[in-house]
């Protein structure tokens, strides 16, 4: 049985990277020390926490997402669906 992560990997991928953007945007507007430390120690502990909660594999997951292909976005049809489309 794999283990389920608790939160979808998607969504902690977008808080990763909000969170990266954040840092960035604190350091170009010249915030205090304290807070660009902040954001920056919560980008590195997003990637320590899915390291500890689902080893290697999810954090290689959350740090090189594998693209999808055209029948898993839900757009494309199955062929038997495509064969009846054009009948």
């Amino acid at each position: 049985m794999s283990p389920q992560p608790l939160v979808p990997i998607g969504r902690t991928r977008v808080k990763l990277a909000v969170s990266g953007a954040l840092t960035v945007g604190a350091v170009i507007a010249g915030l205090p020390a304290w807070t660009v430390g902040a954001l920056a120690l919560t980008s590195i502990a997003i990637p320590v926490a899915v390291l500890l909660a689902g080893g290697g594999p999810l954090l290689r997951e959350l740090l090189l997402p594998v693209p999808r292909t055209p029948a898993d976005s839900g757009l494309a049809h199955t062929p038997e669906e495509s064969e009846r489309l054009v009948t």
